[in-house]
Formats: structure tokens, sequence, C-alpha cells
């Protein structure tokens, strides 16, 4: 995914003949606290919330005051991963996006962007997650992928989260179903660490039970 193609075309930007009191409108009716300042095609910056309520007069016109603007944007081309770094480098709501000649092309709102990610971590569909804990040496997403699909499941989503100072990583996989007990099971089996589970449907009809006695007599 691209930042092209994250634009939304609903939030217009600011211009230097806008007030004041305009633009704090506009951020309250989008829910954000920071947008970009564009004449024509040109970005000129981004303005911030925070400092435009500090101002007395709110009909003054933006083009008029001494603010500072801050700068950031990204190429229509730039990942999501680039996009998602800047987002949070800077805490910034949106992010504009410009092409190779400097013209601005829209922006990306923090909710696009959280929209997006909603998506491709597959939140938004039914399933379990599985948390293991493992060392970095171990790290191989097929072997897992095997153990889940082995279980008649699939894989929808997996990150990964490593600490400073260590090599103990957190392996997070997103699982399409709910029923995680036999897959549990099988992590355990080949000396996975499960250290949480989520939104699983545990049977108490003795499933669990006999799964793992015929999984310690296969181990005998």
């Amino acid at each position: 995914m691209f930042a092209a193609e994250l634009i939304s075309n609903s939030i217009p930007p600011l211009k230097t003949s806008d007030s004041i009191q305009k633009a704090l409108d506009r951020m309250t009716e989008f829910k954000l606290y920071h947008l970009p300042i564009v004449n024509e095609t040109q970005f000129l910056g981004l303005l911030a919330e925070e400092e435009l309520i500090e101002i007395r007069d709110h009909t003054q016109a933006i083009g008029s005051l001494s603010l500072s603007i801050l700068n950031p944007f990204v190429y229509e081309d730039a990942h999501i991963y680039d996009i998602i770094r800047l987002f949070h480098q800077l805490h910034l709501s949106v992010i504009p996006v410009l092409d190779y000649k400097k013209n601005y092309l829209g922006l990306i709102s923090i909710n696009n962007l959280l929209d997006y990610t909603a998506d491709i971590y597959a939140v938004k569909e039914p399933g379990g997650i599985i948390v293991l804990e493992i060392s970095n040496r171990n790290n191989s997403l097929s072997h897992m992928a095997q153990i889940v699909e082995a279980d008649n499941a699939q894989i929808l989503s997996s990150y990964v989260q490593s600490f400073p100072d260590s090599t103990r990583l957190e392996v997070t996989l997103k699982i399409n179903k709910t029923e995680l007990s036999g897959i549990i099971a099988s992590f355990e089996r080949y000396n996975y660490q499960v250290k949480a589970v989520f939104n699983s449907t545990i049977s108490d009809n003795g499933t669990e039970d006999r799964y793992n006695s015929f999984m310690n007599y296969l181990n005998v």
C-alpha cells in the first residue's frame, strides 16, 4: 500500500486567506489537530491546533500570522510503513501527500490509517488470537503456519514485537477460527511458549482433555 492510495478526499486543506476560526472549526469537524495550508497546488506547511487556540483574535487570516509552521510530508509512492513511522515520530493527526514536483495531492488522516491498519491485520475478521514468546533464532513463520494449517485453520495476519537488549520476540497470530485448543497444544508440543490467547472458545465437552491425553500417548 502506497501513500496515494490512502489519500482522503473528504478533508479540504486550508488557504492563507482562511481565518483562524475557520481553521479551528474545520479541525473540530474532522476531529483533527493538524491541517495543511495550500495555495493552488503549493503546499506551504502544516498548521497545529495548539498554536491557533492561543491567539485571541480568531478573525485574523492565517497568512497574516507569524506561526511556527510544520513541514512534514510524504511523496505519493511512500510505503505504508514509512507513513506509520512519520505519524509516530512527529505525533501528527494528518500527513500531506505530494508528487515529485512538490504539488499537493491530498492528505492522509490518522483515521484513514487506523482503518487501513484494521484491514491489514484482519481486525474485523472473526477468529482467535495466539501470542507466542520465542527467541529470535526460532522465528520461522512457515513452521508456525504449518502448525496452524495442520488443524485445518489459517493465519489471517501476524506481527512480531522485539524488545531492547533481548533476544526474545513476541509473535501475535490472528487465526480464522476460535476453537484453538488443538493449535495451542500443538504449539506447546513443539516447545513454543504460548503467552496469551484471546477470543478463544474453549469447549467443555472433554475434547481438549482427550486431545491432550492422545498427544501425551504419542510422546511416550
